[in-house]
């Protein structure tokens, strides 16, 4: 016992230390974007984190998914002397120059909800495969239930670079598998709730029976397609919370949601920065944030 309580205060002293070296630094936060509510509850994690390391967060997110403007902000960092970029990557590979020059530099990398193909401190994000098959098979459990056991069922993503929600779509089709259901071809909103209503009102007109959106915005369009087609009966499954898609839960149209825990997210990736920038080797450690199934 008395080995166990040194180990816990010897690793609470390195904590400390870290955070003491830290103190001061400054931290750049890069997601997708700055609008959906996902990014939003993202920096509030790591803002909270902030304030606990005494570190300054500042979040440069790009207004709108754009892999040239999301390259603008890393750059923008790196001349502004942020000694870390907390990033969610647009794609894996769209702005990984821009990162490895960064990283060149001395630059921290910690990647939450979505890595590049480029070596960083630490990962935190959801097993978006296993959550996309979790999607997957409560819309087949709600379609069995209601006695449809085949018909057409549409997909929405948001491009197909971004690795989490193609990994996403990954495990949403796995669940499929061997089952009358025929799984259309994907269509693509880059995360736009109104492009995705038209996207999946296209769906409707086609007889589906169910609709998967990958991301918030996609996942809001679904919901709002469905409720303007007065069908019930199409079961809408997406990800990510909101309160426009708490809505249409609440409201029957839309089924469930896989909800991330982007707060999280942003709170550990801070911290790891923080740490990074005290000494600590992290070893590129990924962990799952972890997903909950939210319903009425």
């Amino acid at each position: 016992m008395k080995k166990l309580i040194a180990l816990v205060c010897c690793i609470a002293v390195m904590v400390c230390c870290a955070t003491a070296m830290a103190e001061g630094e400054k931290i750049a936060l890069i997601t997708m974007d700055s609008i959906d509510q996902h990014w939003v509850t993202l920096n509030e994690g790591a803002q909270k984190a902030a304030e606990e390391c005494g570190v300054t967060v500042t979040f440069m997110a790009p207004n709108v998914k754009d892999d040239a403007l999301q390259i603008e902000q890393v750059n923008n960092a790196v001349a502004g002397g942020y000694q870390a970029i907390v990033v969610a990557a647009n794609g894996p590979d769209a702005i990984s120059a821009a990162l490895k020059d960064a990283a060149s530099q001395g630059v921290k990398i910690v990647y939450v909800d979505s890595p590049a193909n480029v070596e960083a401190e630490a990962t935190f994000s959801t097993d978006n495969t296993a959550a996309g098959k979790t999607a997957g098979e409560t819309m087949l459990k709600k379609l069995t239930e209601n006695g449809v056991t085949e018909g057409k069922i549409g997909i929405i993503n948001v491009n197909a670079a971004t690795a989490s929600c193609v990994m996403r779509e990954e495990g949403f089709r796995s669940a499929f598998e061997g089952t009358g259901f025929t799984l259309m071809e994907t269509q693509y909103c880059e995360g736009d709730a109104a492009k995705s209503q038209s996207i999946a009102e296209n769906y409707i007109t086609q007889g589906v029976v169910g609709i998967f959106g990958c991301n918030e915005g996609s996942t809001t369009g679904a919901g709002n397609a469905i409720k303007a087609s007065g069908d019930n009966q199409i079961i809408g499954v997406g990800f990510d919370k909101s309160d426009a898609i708490n809505g249409l839960i609440q409201d029957g149209y839309l089924l469930a949601t896989m909800a991330q825990n982007p707060d999280v997210m942003g709170y550990e990736g801070v911290k790891a920065a923080v740490a990074a920038l005290g000494g600590e080797t992290l070893g590129g450690a990924v962990t799952d944030t972890g997903v909950s199934v939210l319903t009425k």
